[in-house]
């Protein structure tokens, strides 16, 4: 478990800034304490410095999972969001996606988000923006990228795919093997 790169922490804080802009300040100066990321076999963990000192005493061959794992490197050093960071996510996201009833299913099986399923959107949602992906009864379901700004989305055919899947609260499911 070390400590993130400059290019790495230039990689995970881009990709967080697509979802919850500049409120990535709050992940790390919480009031319970101050959380750190680190990175372990190619995945970023969050923890807090309290977890993170406690763990200093593990050798690294012994250490599997510290934390919570927000994503991960890929082979050609892009980070990779993981669904295990929605909970965080969520309540700091500046666009927001609802989804109807009838279309969560689809959404948690993988699929993107269509123009029918749509039910709500927040207002000046750019294209192409981070958005987190809630049903009607705001429980965050994943998050996705928005295929439409928001003055598109009022003039497209219902079977337009408005939102791109990018993970859902389903692959604790579906790949609950490789989770960690």
């Amino acid at each position: 478990m070390r400590p993130l790169t400059e290019a790495e922490t230039r990689a995970v804080f881009e990709k967080l800034g697509r979802y919850i802009g500049e409120n990535i300040q709050l992940l790390v100066d919480r009031p319970d304490g101050t959380y750190c990321f680190r990175l372990h076999r190619d995945r970023v963990y969050y923890l807090s410095e309290k977890l993170l000192k406690v763990a200093a005493s593990i050798p690294r061959d012994n250490l599997v999972s510290l934390g919570t794992c927000f994503g991960k490197f890929t082979k050609s050093q892009k980070f990779r969001l993981s669904v295990t960071a929605l909970d965080f996510l969520a309540p700091y996201a500046k666009y927001k996606v609802w989804v109807k009833p009838g279309s969560e299913q689809s959404f948690l099986y993988g699929n993107h988000v269509l123009k029918s399923g749509l039910g709500r959107i927040t207002e000046n949602t750019a294209q192409y923006q981070g958005v987190v992906v809630y049903s009607m009864a705001d429980v965050p379901l994943g998050f996705g990228v928005a295929a439409k700004s928001t003055q598109e989305c009022r003039k497209v055919d219902p079977m337009a795919i408005v939102v791109f899947h990018q993970a859902d609260v389903g692959e604790y499911v579906r790949n609950e093997d490789t989770l960690t």
